[in-house]
């Protein structure tokens, strides 16, 4: 048994917040993180690709040549819808992915499960640059969801019941601050490799191109083998269950069993789905919104503010996280949360409501950025402090990745909506989904200074 001192299941105590970190401690922060952080970009690549790439795969550059302007419009109307169901596709593979690669993390462990998901992700971004049809790119699309839900509990769990209690909140708020560093490096590899570009590279487009970079982050597949072990709590949880112990490991049957759990789980799914849908069904919009207020200019410049007006979004993401961090680890839990849902409803609506030109996308989209993924932070800090060991792995992908059912068809909703009434409108409307999390706190349990839970 681990000394309290390094017990991560410790709650926070006197001292320096370091004491009795080790070498260790870091390295799993560090490639746990990593294992997120390449995640995360895998999603930005596709972000700013999906447009690009599924225009192309309706067919635009044989309407540009055939000098086609209806033709050209309605793939243009075509891809957007297009794309709100390729961004639907994936989260419905994040939830399923998240579900079953949370219960398998509590089953076969976090470093294996961990090792899993960074190679479904990786091979299926790869291969999402080889699509020659609409329905392959929204399936390869599915099958990157499962591999990217699984990785954020994996990692968030391995975290929480490695390091030292003390630590264990701004260790986690960490992971998913840097995982904003993902983002960014997505962003700014679009400016070098632009999606839109056609035969960049022979016959392959800038888009396609963007995908098979995905590949390259399957390489910490060696670190997380070779470096990381399981923790001892996970130890202890999966041998007590071996001995015929009534609790299960990763059972979802058990979580909702238990009054307490279910309790938990209720409220962390009612938190999750609020900043999921104003991230993915609103925020995440943000290169159509940069597309929506340049109309007319052209597509260089398009591409242009597109790529850094993201990259700057995630830079204020990062700061978000940050802050959260903060005021989560030396406040509350549930202050940081509160306001945050409160800057999201204000900043997203505004944002939506007032960008014009490229100079307003360079300092609206960072704090659209702040914001929206602010809330991010909270889930990896809060959503292991909810459950017991033997079931951490399935509560966070629950909270964390049941939301995405709930949360696929907003994208496609978003889209559909773009149809019927104005773009700038539908995002105004669907920013209310923050008040969900607002009211869900009244009921959250406070989780500041106390020991991970057991049962």
């Amino acid at each position: 048994m681990q000394t309290s001192q390094s017990n991560p299941s410790g709650g926070a105590s006197s001292g320096n917040i370091f004491d009795g970190v080790t070498l260790y401690h870091w390295l799993v922060v560090i490639i746990a993180s990593c294992g997120w952080l390449f995640d995360c970009m895998d999603q930005r690549l596709f972000i700013l690709a999906r447009e690009p790439a599924l225009k192309e795969l309706l067919g635009i550059h044989a309407a540009t040549a055939a000098n086609d302007p209806a033709l050209l419009q309605s793939i243009a109307t075509h891809a957007k819808s297009l794309g709100g169901w390729a961004t639907a596709c994936m989260m419905l593979g994040w939830a399923v992915g998240g579900i079953f690669f949370g219960m398998l993390s509590d089953r076969w462990g976090r470093v294996k499960t961990m090792a899993a998901t960074l190679m479904v992700y990786s091979c299926f971004t790869g291969l999402s640059g080889i699509a020659h049809s609409p329905a392959e790119f929204l399936s390869y699309r599915f099958l990157v969801g499962l591999g990217v839900g699984g990785m954020f509990g994996a990692a968030t769990t391995l975290v929480a019941e490695s390091v030292p209690g003390r630590m264990r909140a701004i260790a986690l708020g960490s992971l998913q601050a840097l995982s904003a560093t993902g983002n960014i490096m997505g962003s700014i590899i679009s400016t070098q490799i632009p999606p839109s570009a056609v035969n960049l590279v022979g016959d392959y487009s800038g888009w396609r191109l963007l995908f098979f970079v995905g590949i390259i982050p399957s390489l910490l597949v060696i670190p997380i083998l070779f470096i990381l072990r399981e923790p001892e709590a996970w130890k202890q949880a999966k041998a007590a269950a071996a001995t015929g112990s009534q609790r299960n490991v990763g059972s979802l049957a058990d979580l909702f069993r238990h009054p307490r759990w279910r309790h938990n789980a209720i409220i962390g799914l009612c938190l999750g789905v609020s900043g999921m849908i104003g991230l993915w069904g609103i925020g995440f919009f943000s290169p159509e919104l940069v597309s929506e207020a340049l109309k007319g200019a052209p597509q260089s410049t398009v591409d242009f503010v597109r790529s850094w007006g993201t990259a700057l979004q995630d830079v204020g993401a990062f700061t978000g996280m940050v802050v959260f961090t903060f005021v989560a680890s030396f406040v509350s839990r549930r202050t940081a949360f509160l306001g945050s849902f409160i800057l999201c409803w204000i900043v997203v609506a505004f944002v939506f409501y007032s960008l014009k030109t490229a100079a307003d996308a360079y300092w609206m989209l960072p704090m659209m950025g702040f914001a929206t993924l602010s809330v991010f932070a909270g889930y990896s800090i809060y959503f292991p402090e909810l459950f017991p060991t033997r079931l951490r792995g399935t509560g966070v992908g629950f909270c964390y990745n049941t939301v995405r059912f709930l949360t696929a068809p907003a994208p496609a909703l978003f889209g559909y909506l773009t149809t019927v009434i104005p773009f700038r409108t539908t995002a105004i409307i669907m920013s209310s989904i923050y008040l969900l999390g607002i009211v869900a706190l009244i009921w959250a349990p406070e989780t500041k200074g106390k020991p991970l839970p057991e049962d």
